[in-house]
């Protein structure tokens, strides 16, 4: 059957992108960002999953105000990186798995989990940026290593799910990966965060204790971390601080025994704290 074998959070800042695309990451603001990725690109070359699901918020890329699913998942064979203004990423086509993507919607949807099945979409940075953080700079004559089932979760558009649903929501997705029968090695992504605002009095906010809280429940209190309200994101991890909620979707999706392989953290990254983790599934 397939089998999820680990976990991993980091941000997928936009600015990231940029930096890669003009070859950037050496310089000295730069450098120490990328720097803090070198464990995780050489533990992912050596966990080498077959599938990625990664969990992440659109941009009003493939979605806009007249559509926002709050879960959605991307069950074709393939998707371009997004336009988001500047023309689309130099890196390679995303190739999916749309039988597995599509046993996966199928198994939540019989969960309760009213799922959006996306046929056809672009995925913008908030997909490709942490490809490239954990796989390398690829070019787009180049292939990602492996195959990717796109996640979208909305928490754009008001109101974003809670923690403790995205969570649960990892749960019914573990049931979904371990029902397939193919032999699959499976990664979950959570991005997005930390804490961060982009606009208003607190533009700038950055909270270094909350997000450091956040990090040790993701190890060793997820249950914990699934009873924050959304106010206390907004007021202890800015407006923008939210996207946390996809990490504990990921975090569900794991076993509840697992081990804290890497962690980094580094400000300022653009405007935000910028945050990694990750965990192997224990028996």
């Amino acid at each position: 059957m397939a089998r999820i074998t680990a976990g991993v959070t980091t941000s997928h800042v936009p600015a990231i992108a940029a930096t890669i695309d003009l070859g950037k990451q050496q310089q000295p603001y730069w450098a120490p960002i990328f720097k803090g990725f070198e464990f995780s690109r050489k533990w992912m070359a050596e966990h080498k999953p077959d599938v990625a699901i990664l969990i992440y918020n659109d941009h009003a890329s493939a979605f806009d105000a007249t559509i926002f699913p709050t879960f959605a998942i991307g069950c074709a064979d393939e998707f371009e990186s997004a336009d988001e203004g500047w023309g689309r990423r130099p890196v390679p086509v995303v190739k999916g798995n749309s039988d597995f993507a599509c046993h996966i919607a199928q198994s939540l949807i019989l969960s309760e989990f009213d799922m959006t099945v996306v046929n056809r979409m672009d995925v913008d940075h908030g997909l490709t940026v942490p490809l490239n953080l954990l796989f390398g700079d690829l070019k787009p004559e180049d292939q990602w290593p492996c195959e990717v089932i796109p996640f979208p979760i909305n928490v754009v558009q008001y109101p974003p799910p809670t923690g403790k649903r995205c969570f649960a929501l990892g749960r019914a997705l573990r049931t979904a990966v371990e029902s397939y029968p193919e032999d699959l090695r499976v990664v979950v992504f959570g991005t997005g965060g930390m804490s961060h605002q982009l606009q208003g009095t607190r533009a700038g906010l950055i909270n270094r204790e909350w997000d450091t809280k956040f990090l040790d429940g993701l190890t060793k209190d997820p249950i914990g971390l699934t009873k924050i309200p959304h106010l206390e994101y907004v007021r202890e991890a800015g407006s923008e601080g939210i996207e946390l909620v996809m990490w504990l979707a990921m975090r569900g999706a794991l076993n509840d025994n697992v081990k804290e392989v890497y962690r980094f953290y580094h400000v300022p990254c653009s405007n935000t704290a910028l945050g990694h983790i990750i965990l192997e599934n224990q028996p």
